[in-house]
């Protein structure tokens, strides 16, 4: 079953860069990837780190906050304007996570993450939190 309600609109962050999204990031929220996983993003891969395994993944831009994976399309639908906190996923609903710079995230933008994430109607109650 889908994290995400297939009728609902979905939109990702246009002015959504490598750039801005390139280094080390911790999941704090999601249905996907587990809560810890720290993930690397760099200019056209994606590494995802948990205690027992390692990923790395193509990471290819495809413009307006869209990337293309081998698992499948990831969508940036959030990212703050201090590029600490992130919200992506699959706009298939196949996977969605909240990640930030750190494990202690500040609980405004989680909130602000969270609130997009269900506008573009996904099931919040089937993330995993910290």
């Amino acid at each position: 079953m889908p994290l995400r309600n297939p009728s609902t609109l979905v939109a990702s962050q246009v002015d959504v860069t490598t750039a801005r999204l390139s280094g080390d990031w911790v999941v704090v929220q999601g249905a996907g990837l587990p809560v810890g996983t720290q993930v690397r993003i760099a200019s056209d891969q994606m590494r995802t780190m948990t205690p027992t395994q390692t990923l790395v993944t193509s990471f290819v831009a495809r413009g307006q906050g869209r990337y293309e994976t081998e698992d499948g399309p990831l969508w940036v639908h959030w990212l703050d304007g201090g590029n600490r906190t992130a919200a992506i996923g699959d706009p298939a609903g196949n996977r969605v996570w909240i990640m930030d710079r750190t494990s202690a995230s500040s609980p405004d933008r989680i909130q602000a993450a969270r609130e997009i994430l269900d506008w573009y109607g996904y099931d919040l109650t089937r993330l995993d939190r910290q």
